[in-house]
């Protein structure tokens, strides 16, 4: 067989699966299907390889050529184009035929001749006929919708580096460039950016599908939300009333769907014909190493043919579309759009260099779209050095899987390094010294007026070293369980439930993480990001320093935080393993100096001090100020400075040491001079003399003395003075009108929540139902009821209602002082009921229950309770007052295990044990 032959009968085999019918000249039926391909078809030029028929109608021609020709294959163009306007035999029409195309038995290009400027592009495979008809039977071609029919931006609502992410990408794709990439920073908000060009390429540009594609399941989740959640400028109606979205979790896309959110891991199992386990989509394949005997090539898939997409836009485009998985992108006739705050070579490579938008780290800080951070070192002495072991030294050896535990001596000599930690050994006082460091520091020097914990992220190693730190957490804060939460893809718990709370709920207030929260999951209330594993990727490190820099306004803070002073103006970043040495990130801290007074900045760039770091802190200490300072306290410095805002003044100084401007300017000032230099050949003293004249230029406001003070004055007003000298005294006690009919209305929403919803929760079944359903009250229960309670618009939270209840019933209510628990919901929703005549707080009431059982049950006994026996059943009190009931699952609480457990207590009340827990589950809460 000839090499033209072999190229033939893969071509043959393409159109085939593609729905195509290969016919020979002499056997030519054009009924025979929709798309009808054939062979050596004359034309007043000579034969053509193929002229393909659709609905028994010439639509185009293809050029079939040996596969060695591929490597020049874009030659043959002129002569498929010679075929395509030839006179076909038999064929009335002149004009040209529009769809052209150049093929061996590997490689395919097409050409559309009806786009504005016809550009051929290489495919994965043939498109379907039906696809041809289709845009036979359009008046204009998509390129030519986005090269002339795009309306003007609505840009109301939209951020300007949206704005310019938006209008740059269309103008990209109005060129007909197949791959942009828009770089912006994290928190500036790209998805919603890439769903306002996904909105006008359907509306507008006729898109007949777009492909969302993540690498995580989590981040499908989270994009899905967000085009439930968008409503477009000019239409009052979500996104998903106007449009089909489907989140991909089989194989099958619908048809009727306009946009699908898919895995790359997915996407690449339907199209190399490979069944996928969905926790496979769990794992960024950033993170997973493949080798190419692993290998599954993508091939041809009709359900799925290369046509589907019109566009794919690619969230977190940095990673994981390189290298195996390179082959989704491949395969789809599609113009690629990557989101990405941290690009690295790669992905410019990948895009072309198309970048459509820029908006780095540094430019949204100073817009107030995010927020500046510290860096905070912890150093200990094992980290840095490691430690020994000797032979027969006894320790526990844990199973890193099941974690059991067995007490053994060791075999030999066990030197271990820092980077050994938490891998191969633990050393439980290493952890136990970063987490009481960062509790010192965080209460004592980066928010000592605060009354709870920052909400903090603990990035772990692996899961097993993210439960010790759990473990260790929750002892040297003293916590519970709610207080310190593991979010992985391998914890116990539902998972997404968890980052709920931690994002909107009191608890948890530290969550500790490998890999979930790492990149692109939104968690604005986090102030404090601990590293206790250091990362080598760049990007990787960019992306989970990212969690931190969200911007959050204080009324936003405080549901969380309450006693946050006004809005989220930084965050710290603890290193507690050296990673910001490790490696030299892309994003740089803007607080250099944070022991400085802003009086001694000012005064320092106004006397010449002009270094990086100087300039950069009062850049972010004015950023921060103008996110503290009310209209009159900012009126009053715009007046001084000539109308420069304080925002705009912090700007300036970040938008002075912007390397690559300082480049361009030393560049065309050298080039003005007739040097010729070029950025390798700038010499340091010219770059240097740019430097400082920009840096001079945003300094130089600063001169002026007036606006210094009056900068200072501002600073000052935010502060107060503590005085204890003078003594006072209460002259009147009570609440305000205003007040006190706030608490009422909050009392009655409670009131009627309740009674509305008595029949679809199970904690108020528990209530309304007789005596002996009561037995079913549990900790989950109660739990649930909360959660709904406190979500908006209700907004009913256990303290809120307590100190409602305060307000209005004062003689009748207890327990004001002490926090509030979970539990004390039980106590509110019996008072609101009736069932109790007085407010108190649920321990307390459990601990009055079990005063007047104990004394019962001693009266009735042929013997009274032993002392041993009386402390047990103050145990199990006190675990029935946090968590509703007892059973015998309990026991493996720590309070209860470190007593010696549930064996310890049969041992002391034998086969009464049960009967004994049923009836303090009824006597002490129902």
């Amino acid at each position: 067989m000839t090499p033209e032959a072999k190229a033939r009968q893969q071509i043959d085999l393409k159109l085939e699966q593609a729905g195509w019918v290969i016919q020979d000249m002499k056997d030519v039926n054009l009924s025979a299907a929709t798309g009808v391909a054939v062979r050596e078809f004359p034309t007043d030029t000579g034969p053509a390889d193929y002229v393909l028929f659709v609905n028994r109608v010439a639509v185009g021609v293809i050029e079939a050529k040996k596969d060695v020709t591929a490597e020049n294959i874009t030659v043959v163009e002129s002569q498929t184009e010679g075929y395509a306007a030839a006179r076909l035999k038999w064929r009335k029409d002149k004009t040209p035929l529009r769809f052209l195309f150049q093929a061996t038995g590997v490689v395919t290009r097409f050409t559309d001749n009806a786009d504005p400027v016809p550009r051929s592009r290489e495919l994965f495979h043939f498109f379907r006929p039906e696809q041809l008809d289709k845009w036979q039977g359009t008046p204009n071609t998509l390129r030519q919708r986005l090269a002339a029919d795009m309306p003007p931006l609505a840009a109301a609502n939209l951020r300007d580096c949206q704005v310019s992410a938006v209008t740059g990408l269309e103008a990209s794709l109005a060129m007909n460039k197949p791959r942009a990439l828009v770089h912006m920073a994290t928190g500036a908000g790209k998805t919603f950016t890439a769903i306002t060009s996904v909105y006008r390429l359907l509306k507008f540009g006729g898109a007949k599908r777009i492909l969302f594609l993540v690498d995580t399941r989590n981040l499908g989740k989270q994009a899905h939300q967000e085009f439930m959640a968008y409503t477009p400028p000019d239409d009052a109606r979500k996104f998903t009333e106007l449009y089909t979205v489907q989140r991909l979790s089989s194989s099958s896309i619908d048809p009727h769907a306009q946009v699908c959110i898919s895995t790359i891991q997915r996407m690449y199992s339907i199209l190399s014909g490979e069944p996928i386990d969905e926790s496979a989509e769990d794992t960024s394949l950033n993170e997973v190493q493949q080798t190419s005997r692993q290998a599954k090539f993508v091939r041809y898939n009709p359900a799925v043919p290369v046509e589907t997409f019109d566009f794919i836009v690619i969230d977190e485009c940095h990673r994981s579309i390189y290298n195996l998985w390179k082959q989704v992108l491949d395969y789809f006739d599609a113009s690629l759009i990557g989101l990405t705050a941290t690009p690295d070579k790669r992905t410019f490579g990948f895009f072309n260099e198309n970048v459509v938008a820029e908006y780095s780290y540094e430019q949204s800080v100073a817009d107030g779209v995010n927020v500046g951070y510290d860096v905070y070192e912890i150093e200990t002495d094992i980290t840095q050095k490691g430690a020994a072991l000797k032979a027969k030294e006894w320790v526990d050896h844990r199973d890193r899987q099941t974690r059991t535990k067995r007490w053994a001596a060791t075999e030999e000599d066990n030197i271990y390094t820092g980077k050994e930690l938490d891998r191969s050994v633990v050393n439980v006082s290493q952890i136990r010294q970063v987490i009481l460091a960062m509790k010192t520091a965080v209460e004592t020097q980066m928010f000592p007026t605060r009354k709870e914990t920052p909400k903090t992220l603990i990035f772990a190693k692996t899961d097993s070293h993210a439960d010790d730190i759990i473990n260790m957490v929750r002892e040297v804060y003293g916590q519970g369980n709610a207080f310190c939460k593991k979010v992985t893809y391998n914890a116990d718990e539902d998972t997404d439930s968890i980052l709920s709370s931690f994002r909107n709920d009191y608890h948890p207030r530290i969550a500790v993480t490998v890999d979930m929260i790492a990149t692109g999951t939104d968690v604005k209330p986090l102030e404090v990001l601990l590293f206790m594993r250091d990362v080598r990727s760049k990007g990787y490190y960019e992306q989970m320093k990212g969690r931190g820099v969200r911007s959050l306004d204080g009324e936003s803070l405080k549901r969380v935080s309450n006693s946050a002073d006004g809005a989220k103006t930084r965050f710290v970043l603890i290193d507690a393993v050296g990673v910001e040495k490790s490696l030299k990130t892309e994003s740089r801290p803007l607080e250099k100096k944070p022991g400085v007074p802003l009086k001694d900045l000012l005064q320092g760039v106004a006397m010449g001090s002009r270094d990086d770091d100087t300039v950069l802190s009062l850049a972010n200490r004015l950023v921060r100020l103008a996110k503290q300072l009310d209209h009159k306290a900012q009126g009053r410095i715009t007046d001084v400075s000539g109308g420069v805002t304080v925002a705009e003044l912090g700007k300036s100084l970040i938008a002075a040491l912007d390397v690559d401007a300082i480049v361009q300017e030393a560049l065309a000032v050298a080039n003005a001079k007739g040097l010729g230099r070029s950025e390798d050949t700038l010499l340091p003293a010219e770059i240097e003399a740019v430097r400082a004249q920009r840096v001079a230029a945003a300094c130089a406001p600063f001169d002026t003395p007036a606006l210094r003070n009056e900068i200072e004055n501002a600073r000052r007003e935010r502060e107060q003075l503590i005085d204890h000298v003078n003594l006072d005294q209460v002259v009147f006690s009570g609440y305000s009108e205003q007040a006190e009919t706030q608490a009422q209305a909050t009392i009655q929403r409670f009131a009627e929540y309740l009674a509305a919803h008595r029949d679809e929760i199970a904690a108020l079944s528990f209530f309304y139902a007789q005596p002996y359903a009561r037995r079913a009250l549990t900790f989950e229960m109660i739990e649930s009821l909360h959660d709904q309670l406190s979500r908006p618009p209700l907004m009913l939270t256990t303290e809120r209602l307590w100190s409602a209840y305060e307000r209005v019933h004062a003689g009748k209510v207890s327990g004001a002082g002490t926090k509030r628990q979970l539990t004390d919901l039980v106590s509110l929703v019996r008072f609101a009921l009736g069932l109790d005549t007085e407010l108190r707080p649920f321990a307390d009431e459990v601990d009055r229950r079990f005063q007047g059982w104990i004394f019962r049950h001693n009266a009735r006994r042929g013997t009274a309770f032993t002392p041993e026996q009386t402390e047990w059943l103050r145990l199990i009190k006190e675990h029935i007052a946090s968590s509703c009931r007892i059973g015998r699952e309990d026991f493996d609480y720590a309070e209860l295990a470190d007593k010696g457990g549930l064996q310890k207590a049969w041992g002391l009340f034998g086969e009464e044990l049960d009967g004994l827990m049923d009836e303090m589950n009824v006597e002490l809460v129902a």
